[in-house]
């Protein structure tokens, strides 16, 4: 009986389940990348002071996501694992456990939004209107972030279960009511007090508490592959770790991103804070490459990590190579993108003369590098579906602090920040070669038995 119900991850055809996966998570990541976009395009409008400040909070924000993420990542590995292994009270006890650890990551971030936002302006800029933007935006986002953390939680729950169309409506939702707030709060239409930078900041966490609160409902209301209790519900160490051990890798690797950015920005605005502006407005630009990436990742990783629990080799590996596939498919698409209309993108954010001469080619030289990175996420993101996230963690670091910020460093003492973009393709090829070490290593340790680890487990859970 139990098995007629398996779930569609380990009987539906694999690239149909992957894109049914991954489209719905896509789409609705193409809608944030959207709504990133929008805030800083309002936010330009102000001046380009404004957009300087909403660029420099980024390692900030780029820190909450990795906390967010990466115990995500944990909690949807292991959920998805136990669901594979039909262990349904496992699967349950994790769900719940994941909601307290995310409330727990938001308590902390609700300290940096009150007492640290302008000692984290004040060590890159003494300007004071970039400070006072800086820190109207930034200790808002931080403050009220609990509405980032239930979307993160709440939505991937959905996805370990593989109810991705429900992402797509929750995260929809949440950007299409920021970029219709934006404008509203940012210049105070329809009555509303203009609010100017702070007002981006308030319509970012309104939609992420809208959206947190609409995928909290979907799970109690449509999603029956788990059941969230927390009468009688006590925190268990050993899935408390098993969290940590595959989420702190990733959340390592995110957080590292934000260092790299923090360093990134304190290197260019040594040239001019024109060249941080420009460094802000490509991570903006580039989610709407890598953002749809990420989309058919977090598709994947419930795929993999549930037939990895499931002992179905096969499946995992046709999995893998569909999706670097689509990933390398889609940073093609970008790189053309990148290479032929740089000008036309940074139009958007009402640039400069200065910002063009710095913006063009600083996209062309960057973009170089996405190809490389497809192929690093999709493997990066089969280390962490079989529990060996430190191999990712050891890419991000190595290719982020190793390489990247020596790299642009070293090349920013030439005087020209033209150079400075290219430490990026530098260290995305130094990363695909790791990657490719570590996944052949991975491949003769784990990918190869895993159809005979689900034969031997009956013999071991009997023995201990």
């Amino acid at each position: 009986m139990e098995r007629t119900r398996e779930n569609k991850m380990g009987t539906m055809p694999v690239n149909r389940l992957l894109i049914t996966m991954s489209l719905p998570m896509m789409i609705s990541m193409l809608v944030q990348a959207l709504y990133n976009v929008v805030d800083s395009i309002f936010v330009s409008r102000i001046n380009e002071n404004a957009l300087t400040a909403v660029s420099l909070a980024f390692p900030i924000q780029t820190l909450m996501i990795a906390v967010a993420g990466g115990t995500c990542v944990g909690i949807n590995a292991v959920l998805s694992k136990a669901l594979g292994e039909k262990e349904q009270e496992r699967a349950d006890h994790t769900a719940v456990t994941g909601i307290v650890l995310m409330a727990v990551s938001y308590v902390l971030f609700l300290l940096v939004g009150l007492f640290a936002t302008r000692a984290f302006y004040l060590s890159q800029t003494d300007d004071v209107q970039i400070v006072e933007f800086g820190v109207q935006y930034l200790s808002i986002a931080c403050s009220c972030s609990f509405g980032l953390f239930a979307q993160f939680v709440f939505e991937r729950l959905l996805q370990s279960t593989g109810r991705t169309f429900y992402i797509m409506i929750t995260q929809g939702t949440g950007a299409i009511i920021n970029i219709i707030l934006d404008p509203i709060f940012i210049f105070g239409l329809f009555g509303v007090p203009k609010m100017g930078v702070a007002g981006a900041a308030v319509a970012t966490v309104t939609g992420q508490t809208i959206a947190g609160t609409i995928a909290l409902v979907i799970n109690f209301k449509k999603n029956e592959d788990i059941h969230i209790r927390f009468k009688g519900f006590r925190l268990e160490q050993e899935i408390v770790g098993m969290i940590y051990k595959i989420g702190v890798p990733s959340m390592i690797m995110q957080a590292i991103g934000s260092v790299m950015t923090y360093g990134m920005n304190l290197i260019l605005i040594s040239f001019t804070p024109t060249a941080t502006a420009v460094f802000g407005v490509y991570f903006k630009l580039q989610s709407f490459i890598f953002m749809p990436v990420f989309g058919l990742n977090n598709g994947l990783v419930p795929i993999l990590a549930y037939n990895y629990g499931a002992g179905r080799r096969d499946r995992f590996i046709q999995a893998m190579k569909c999706a670097i596939l689509y990933a390398v498919c889609i940073m093609v698409i970008g790189v053309v993108i990148f290479q032929t209309i740089p000008a036309v993108l940074l139009g958007f954010f009402e640039a400069s003369d200065e910002m063009l001469r710095i913006g063009v080619p600083a996209l062309r030289i960057i973009c170089i590098s996405f190809l490389p990175a497809a192929f690093g996420i999709v493997c990066g993101t089969a280390f962490q579906a079989l529990g060996n996230a430190v191999y990712s963690m050891l890419v991000s670091i190595a290719r982020q602090l190793v390489v990247l910020l020596p790299a642009a460093y070293l090349l920013a003492l030439s005087g020209e920040v033209t150079y400075v973009w290219w430490a990026f393709p530098i260290a995305e090829v130094m990363s695909l070669a790791m990657t490719v070490i570590f996944l052949i290593r991975v491949n003769s340790r784990v990918i190869r038995h895993i159809g005979e680890e689900t034969k031997e487990r009956p013999g071991a859970d009997a023995a201990s």
